[in-house]
């Protein structure tokens, strides 16, 4: 049962709503905009409290990520927001270090990690908080150690590499089935952000390159084009020798 009650102002605040626009106050991701007011929680994805026991004192929906969130209390009485793991329940007490259990919600260095455990928020940096593996229902696995670095196999099928000294929490991302939740209504929809879209076919050809035509017509030849002319289908968005390259094994796993 997901706790509503907004107790802890201290870790909530505003959300500005930026409806899609830039900092020039273009619309720079088109179909957004016209939400209702946001609070944003502050989680923390560095877990930097080692040798201290923490409870889980409630589980909450967060309206800005699709995983559920869970408070957390240290002993020292300091509360913090973290993502909820699968089997988190109230009542749960977690704990950092490269000692501690290799349990759901435990965070641990990666080279304490047994081979073949699902874990999540992984470090890319030593010391620098999660940045992989946060996403509502999604897991990476340990799969080999070797000298100071450890194989992880990611979500997407990719075999990367990663220091021993980054850590990571134990499990899988709570809220599984997050995809399944129907929205039933378009104000629904309109209440968190989400505008109208357009097919391109449905729209004159000065709107979008797939327009005009007698009648109904495709999406023409050569292949599917963005509203500004740029091909879509099949077309490779990843920036050439990104600065993490060099720790990448194997690609995604294709279709």
């Amino acid at each position: 049962m997901l706790n509503s009650q907004r107790k802890h102002k201290k870790l909530m605040f505003i959300l500005p709503k930026q409806s899609g626009r830039d900092n020039t106050g273009q619309i720079s991701i088109r179909h957004q905009g016209g939400r209702k007011k946001r609070y944003f929680r502050s989680i923390d994805f560095k877990r930097d409290k080692p040798g201290i026991g923490a409870d889980v004192k409630e589980i909450e929906y967060d309206p800005n990520r699709t995983a559920d969130i869970a408070l957390l209390q240290y002993a020292d009485g300091e509360k913090r927001f973290i993502l909820a793991p699968t089997g988190l329940k109230i009542g749960d007490r977690l704990e950092t270090g490269e000692q501690v259990d290799a349990r759901s919600g435990n965070v641990l260095p990666l080279k304490a990690i047994p081979i073949g455990t699902q874990i999540h928020n992984i470090e890319l940096i030593p010391g620098k908080g999660a940045k992989l593996i946060r996403s509502a229902g999604v897991a990476a696995v340990v799969l080999a150690k070797e000298d100071k670095h450890v194989q992880v196999r990611l979500p997407s099928g990719q075999i990367r590499r990663f220091v021993d000294e980054c850590h990571a929490t134990v499990g899988q991302v709570g809220n599984v089935d997050w995809r399944s939740i129907q929205l039933a209504t378009a104000g629904r929809a309109r209440r968190l952000g989400n505008r109208p879209e357009v097919r391109g076919v449905a729209q004159n050809p000065r709107s979008h390159p797939h327009g005009g035509g007698e009648g109904r017509s495709g999406i023409g030849m050569p292949s599917p084009k963005s509203p500004w002319g740029k091909p879509t289908l099949g077309k490779k968005t990843r920036k050439p020798h990104k600065y993490s390259d060099r720790y990448i094994i194997s690609n995604k796993k294709t279709k």
